[in-house]
């Protein structure tokens, strides 16, 4: 097993009074995929959202338990959360491009923590672009708008915009439901590739991606981790019937 990227340790999330997310413990080894998987409105955002504490913008959300990355829980209250989330990037289930260029939706995060230099500036954009297997469709129209681009360049777009600033783990949430099967398949040979450098937590609702392209596979029911392990055990020889009725379709 890799060394532990990231890990959870009795990760509780409340919405008010409501436990969203159940005493969850998850390691997330370094350069793998791990794929979160369970119904809809089983945790699985509320989950991955806490792990680069988007949730501090939900007001009735409330944590318990802890979140370790080199050994420091980020939701200590010296944790600086713009360091943070340089650290581990995020991409959503729609794609969001700035209203800016393409350059400056790449620039944007780069610029925000100091880098000026223009020629230092092009090559963070070539290279996080060509990281998003996007380089090659959009050399030549940098200065358009990145809301110029397909769904499927977009969505490519913002991953790009998440690597510029060198994170270290990528969340995913739902990444490709919102695209064309082509696309999809681009994004899919994407995280591939991009795992042999950071580590990546994906939420997926569909069960062939998660197969495809996960190395462990979390299995989530009404905020609780049912199953956790090798994503080839889950698929092939669930510990948990609840699992197996999942992955085949009976139900969710």
């Amino acid at each position: 097993m890799n060394a532990t990227s990231f890990r959870t340790e009795h990760l509780s999330v409340f919405y008010g009074q409501y436990e969203a997310v159940k005493n969850i413990s998850l390691d997330f080894p370094e350069k793998t995929v791990t794929a979160l998987i369970g119904p809809s409105g089983c945790g699985k955002s509320t989950f991955l959202r806490s792990l680069n504490r988007m949730n501090d913008e939900i007001s009735q959300a409330k944590i318990k338990g802890r979140i370790w990355i080199d050994g420091v829980d980020i939701n200590d209250p010296d944790t600086d959360v713009i360091q943070l989330r340089q650290k581990i990037g995020m991409v959503w289930q729609k794609p969001n491009p700035f209203y800016k260029s393409i350059y400056e939706n790449i620039a944007f995060g780069p610029k925000y923590h100091g880098i000026k230099d223009k020629k230092q500036l092009d090559e963070i954009v070539e290279t996080s672009l060509r990281k998003a297997a996007l380089w090659d469709e959009v050399k030549d129209r940098l200065k358009q708008s990145g809301l110029s681009l397909s769904g499927g360049q977009q969505q490519r777009l913002c991953i790009a915009r998440a690597l510029s600033v060198k994170p270290r783990i990528l969340l995913l949430d739902e990444p490709a439901s919102a695209l064309d099967p082509v696309s999809t398949a681009k994004v899919e040979e994407l995280i591939t590739e991009l795992k042999k450098e950071l580590s990546i937590v994906i939420v997926t609702h569909n069960m062939q991606q998660a197969a495809r392209i996960s190395d462990y596979t979390a299995y989530f029911y009404l905020g609780s981790l049912m199953e956790h392990d090798k994503t080839e055990k889950i698929f092939t020889n669930p510990e948990q019937p609840m699992t197996q009725e999942y992955i085949s379709g009976r139900f969710g």
